[in-house]
């Protein structure tokens, strides 16, 4: 076998296995979600308790990304991989063997740390694996697959919890995680960053910023947002990430170079991303329980209903992935954004009456199509924008935002919901939620506008990524 075809069989190993991890780490941020009325039942929770199920997950990943992305760097990706994959499944049996709501909270924590190290060593993987000319293509399938786990939580759990036990959405993932492990230390050579000094300082200050701004955003549905918890939190959240800033500025070697952040790119691809992933967590959050209001639907059935919408990520994001190496990142993160915008309006606008399944359709599509556009191409914007050493500490600043923007997305529609009514007025919370969604969609766009336009490129020659250089934003 030549080197250049071994080349090309390292790299799809390279790409299922990551995709594996992702979608590992996807499906579980909300597969716990149609799952929380059989676990009150049986573990006897309160609701601040089932809420803290999903909490203590968020936290714990959005918390340790940018530590995992460096020690990834540092000890090496492929070996950090495997470690987090390892944490995850020991966690999820952990879960799945709770005997108390306590229990399952502290190792749906666990859970997260493990999620943490997977997801962004599983993207410096592949950008360290493909070329700049291949690399759109490659992360057009890993985001697709990797929205498919979002989309897919609720469904899945649903349809485990219907078939087997709740226990079983976490006990999947023991062998799966394990065939996985030993794969990735059989097919996957060793990769590694930039070796630097590990920056303990950076790295203490931005966990903690980012503890206190997700756990403000957490908690402020049931404390209250002008509750002293709640201001407190973002008030400190905030005074340590100016810390931290003022920190990485005098680094000798920072954890996050803020010289990155002149890149225009890399910038706005974060910021893309952000609001991409607050509207998408927000409308799936809504999306499966307005099936089960509105249309009678069980939670499998729910998640059906939603095919429309979460099949175009499979069939779409590909070939977004393919038109990134052509035609650049903005024209997609732009379009495919503003669809995702369309798509929101329109339902809520067809939600705000008696509505028919047959006149969701469309919209769903419309909004699938411009998610699927969307994901690798702020994706890409962010990870190509800087040289290929730095992959990993980019691939941590990107899914530190994704995972804040999940977050905050929920949370802003769950207090919108919660002002027009909450359940007791479903439909009207329902519809002005997913316009909000609409709303973060377009500051997304807008995002993109500051992408970098792409060089154009010889047709015929090697696609066209140029060096990435530093711009001013």
């Amino acid at each position: 076998m030549s080197s250049k075809d071994r080349t090309a069989v390292e790299q799809r190993w390279v790409l299922g296995l990551t995709s594996i991890g992702a979608v590992m780490v996807a499906l579980d941020a909300l597969v716990v979600a149609a799952a929380l009325s059989t676990i009150k039942q049986d573990l006897g929770a309160s609701i601040e308790q089932l809420e803290w199920t999903v909490n203590a997950y968020t936290l714990s990943f959005a918390m340790l990304l940018m530590i995992a992305a460096a020690l990834g760097d540092r000890w090496g990706r492929r070996r950090m991989f495997a470690v987090g994959l390892g944490l995850f499944s020991v966690a999820s049996a952990a879960c799945a063997l709770a005997s108390s709501v306590q229990w399952l909270i502290a190792a749906r924590a666990v859970q997260g740390v493990g999620a943490a190290v997977v997801m962004p060593l599983a993207m410096s993987l592949l950008g360290a694996a493909f070329p700049p000319e291949r690399r759109g293509w490659a992360i057009g399938i890993f985001s697709g697959l990797t929205g498919l786990g979002v989309l897919g939580g609720p469904v899945v759990g649903g349809a485990v919890t219907e078939g087997l036990a709740w226990q079983w959405i976490f006990w999947i993932n023991v062998p799966v995680g394990a065939v996985a492990i030993l794969l990735v230390l059989l097919r996957i050579s060793e990769s590694s960053g930039a070796v630097r000094r590990l920056d303990l300082g950076g790295a203490a200050l931005i966990t903690l910023a980012v503890l206190g701004i997700v756990w403000g955003v957490a908690r402020g549905e049931t404390a209250g947002w002008a509750s002293v918890e709640v201001l407190g939190s973002f008030l400190v959240g905030g005074l340590l990430l100016l810390a931290f800033l003022a920190w990485e500025s005098r680094a000798p070697q920072p954890m996050v170079p803020l010289t990155y952040f002149r890149s225009r790119a890399f910038s706005a691809g974060n910021a893309a991303g952000f609001f991409l992933t607050a509207a998408l967590f927000g409308a799936v959050f809504f999306m499966a329980q307005y099936m089960q209001v509105a249309f009678g639907a069980g939670p499998l059935e729910a998640g059906l209903r939603l095919l429309p919408w979460t099949a175009t990520l499979f069939l779409v994001a590909p070939v977004a992935g393919r038109l990134v190496d052509r035609v650049g990142e903005r024209p997609l993160v732009v379009a495919g954004l503003g669809l995702k915008a369309v798509g929101m309006f329109w339902i809520s606008q067809v939600s705000s009456g008696t509505a028919q399944y047959a006149e969701l359709m469309a919209p769903l599509i419309v909004a699938g199509c411009g998610v699927s556009m969307a994901l690798p191409a702020a994706q890409s914007a962010s990870i190509g924008a800087l040289p290929r050493e730095a992959v990993g500490i980019a691939s941590g600043i990107y899914s530190m935002m994704r995972q804040l923007g999940g977050a905050v997305g929920v949370a802003v529609l769950a207090a919108v919901f919660a002002a027009a009514g909450g359940y007791e007025s479903f439909a009207t919370g329902f519809t002005r939620a997913l316009a909000v969604c609409g709303v973060l969609s377009s500051l997304g766009a807008i995002a993109g506008l500051c992408i970098s336009v792409r060089r154009s490129v010889v047709p015929g020659a090697p696609s066209a990524r140029p060096e990435p250089v530093e711009e001013p934003v």
